[in-house]
């Protein structure tokens, strides 16, 4: 990637703008210039690159004709106000927020489904998964030609920071408040979320699922190449700041070789398998900070010899969000924008 690339990031000041900033540092992406961009409150901030200070500027007022490629790192409202935009002047986009289609913006995992871009044209769009998703697609995609998947099922326990900046403080706040004997009144959160367990991390549709519950089955099908697979997604919301944590039981169509996922998974790119007896990971002491997907406690079970249990931790802000973001547009680069780059 010797070829420099103007680029934009929008949701430059929130926690997944800031790390995806910061990785575009320490990879050596070929940034030429670098637009930070947020909405109007956190435009004049600035957000540091490279040693120096980048000011943010107002993605409302930004002319993305001046860029080849966005991270749109932000809410959902401000993608979909500003992606077609983009596009539409022939700039390229990852989105990260979830609010496209996927027939519009397919989702990317490059340790799992790299041959999408095969069928793709320039302006491309495309979607940086739910930081679950990419978790999961990293771990089970080196096992599909170990065995056939037919049912799966989810416990993801999210940190606060799934939930933005706004998160993070409030898991903050409620803890001193709770630690220093004064009252607790719950605001960004509707109920105590410090020493607690939430257990929907999301407001429930008439079904009772929640819109990231609904993203993450569509996105591991699409991922996996599985649109049959059965997938039963539970999200909730644990006292966590960064780090999720995954607990995850797979039905295959025939009994499971428990020995060679073990073989599998130890060799496979990103993830570190933690195999030794009575030793598991945990998103605080191994994930947090980390660009692998931890996993664990790899076992059958206990009356199925078709099933698969094990454990996943990773860091959501960083693997999950900002870094596979940044891994698919090395990708995007190196196998097609550098066919067009002047």
């Amino acid at each position: 990637m010797s070829q420099s690339l103007d680029i934009a990031v929008i949701g430059a000041t929130g926690t997944v703008g800031e790390t995806l900033v910061q990785l575009l540092d320490e990879r050596d992406f070929p940034v030429g210039n670098l637009y930070l961009l947020a909405s109007g409150e956190s435009a004049g901030a600035s957000v540091p690159f490279k040693g120096r200070n980048l000011r943010v500027r107002d993605v409302a007022d930004f002319d993305f004709s001046q860029v080849r490629l966005a991270f749109f790192a932000a809410g959902e409202a401000v993608t979909r106000s500003f992606a077609d935009r983009a596009t539409a002047v022939g700039c390229s986009l990852i989105d990260l927020s979830g609010a496209l289609d996927q027939g519009d913006a397919p989702s990317l995992v490059p340790e799992a489904n790299p041959q999408l871009l095969a069928g793709l044209a320039a302006p491309y769009r495309l979607a940086s998964p739910s930081a679950s998703a990419v978790a999961l697609a990293c771990v089970l995609a080196p096992l599909k030609g170990l065995l056939k998947p037919q049912r799966l099922t989810v416990a993801a326990s999210l940190a606060v920071s799934s939930r933005g900046r706004e998160g993070v403080t409030e898991l903050a706040r409620q803890t001193a408040e709770l630690l220093n004997a004064r009252p607790l009144e719950p605001r960004f959160f509707d109920r105590q979320i410090a020493f607690n367990i939430l257990a929907q991390a999301g407001t429930p549709d008439a079904e009772g699922h929640i819109s990231l519950e609904r993203r993450l089955v569509a996105e591991i099908k699409q991922l996996l190449g599985e649109p049959g697979m059965r997938i039963s997604a539970t999200c909730a919301l644990a006292p966590v700041f960064f780090g999720d944590s995954l607990a995850v039981s797979l039905v295959a169509e025939s009994a499971v070789d428990v020995a060679a996922v073990r073989e599998r998974l130890a060799q496979a790119p990103s993830v570190e398998f933690v195999e030794e007896e009575g030793d598991y990971p945990t998103a605080v002491g191994d994930a947090v900070g980390q660009d692998s997907v931890y996993v664990g406690r790899v076992r059958g079970g206990l009356d199925d010899p078709c099933e698969l249990n094990l454990w996943i931790a990773s860091d959501n802000a960083r693997k999950g969000a900002a870094l596979n973001a940044v891994q698919s547009a090395e990708l995007l680069i190196k196998h097609y924008l550098s066919k067009i780059l002047t």
